[in-house]
């Protein structure tokens, strides 16, 4: 009989995947999903090594995408015994689940109940977002009972920031907690793409430690921290260098909307720092009323000391009046109505 699981939310399913890959007790299915593709593929290539001894990955380590497959290929495939290894894996990519056709679903539910004990099935939400379907009681069940599912969810920020230092110091570079923070900051908290930003880093610094200009000097940053830059530009009254940080967004065909979008959130952020400097809050009072983490809050105290409640209140809406308008009315010149914004909020910026 195929392997039962217990239930578990999220962080239990990862510990217990962690906890059976380190006493070879893995089970026969899982499910793999979640935003954090990194450590989805991490997990997913130490399942292999795990269970495919190395030489004979050809004979019992599979791929199948999930596009056209039919539960009877799966099952051919699941009941092939392993060749000179005790367990064959099966990675079984964007196959959705909850559309199959009820007579594949109730192949799939029959296959679950008894999966040969030699065969190990991964289905792998990659470019599918997962989307369970509770109302397909019997496969949801099936799911429930005999599929050990693992969401891979960003790490939190103390884990990441250890986790930045080990990939530099691999790298045979320092870098101090700041300069982490500046890193994950300017290029997102993906693991995916902060390695490729690590890797960069480290091959261009200089000296022992990985600095933050050594990070500026080479990172792609994300469209949030483009955005500080510009508003930060905005609150010093230089206009030429907003327009600037502006042409390079649009020459990377960031759509208006977007920049404006962000530029909106950005403000409003800046809002609520006026809000805790003027009411004597702290940054973790702002982290928790904004969601964010302590490096983006610290900048935005320190940004929103160069202006007013006043200038926020105006500029926010500004940008939603300009978002309206961008939204509603056909033939408007998105880039000009950006730059107009611009010129607009550098020249009424206010100190407090």
């Amino acid at each position: 009989m195929a392997y039962s699981k217990k239930k578990s939310g999220d962080e239990a399913a990862l510990k217990k995947l962690k906890a059976d890959l380190s006493a070879g007790t893995l089970g026969n299915a899982y499910l793999f999903h979640g935003e954090e593709t990194y450590l989805r593929a991490y997990y997913l290539e130490k399942v292999r090594r795990t269970l495919v001894p190395p030489g004979f990955e050809t004979f019992n380590s599979h791929t199948l995408e999930g596009k056209d497959l039919t539960v009877q290929a799966l099952a051919d495939m699941a009941e092939a015994m392993p060749m000179m290894a005790e367990r064959t894996l099966i990675a079984v990519t964007d196959w959705d689940l909850f559309k199959l056709a009820e007579d594949q679903r109730n192949r799939l539910i029959a296959l679950l109940e008894d999966l040969p004990p030699y065969c190990c099935i991964i289905f792998v939400y990659d470019i599918l977002e997962y989307k369970p379907n509770r109302t397909l009681k019997k496969l949801w069940k099936a799911l429930e009972t005999y599929v050990e599912t693992v969401a891979f969810q960003p790490l939190d920020n103390a884990s990441l920031l250890d986790w930045i230092g080990r990939e530099f110091r691999s790298r045979g570079k320092d870098v101090d907690r700041r300069t982490a923070e500046h890193l994950v900051f300017t290029c997102g908290s993906l693991m995916t793409g902060l390695v490729q930003e690590i890797e960069k880093a480290a091959a261009y610094a200089k000296g022992p430690a990985v600095t933050r200009k050594d990070i500026d000097a080479v990172a792609a940053p994300v469209l949030s921290a483009e955005v500080f830059r510009l508003s930060d530009a905005v609150l010093q009254g230089n206009h030429n260098q907003a327009a600037v940080i502006l042409g390079d967004l649009l020459k990377m065909q960031t759509e208006p909307i977007q920049i404006l979008g962000a530029l909106g959130s950005q403000i409003r952020r800046l809002w609520a720092a006026r809000t805790a400097l003027d009411n004597g809050r702290d940054r973790f009072w702002l982290m928790e009323l904004c969601g964010i983490k302590e490096y983006p809050a610290k900048l935005a105290l320190s940004a929103a000391r160069q202006t007013s409640a006043q200038w926020c209140a105006q500029a926010a809406r500004q940008c939603q009046e300009l978002d309206r308008r961008l939204k509603s009315q056909r033939g408007i010149d998105g880039p000009g109505e950006l730059k107009l914004l611009l010129v607009r909020l550098a020249a009424e910026r206010r100190r407090p």
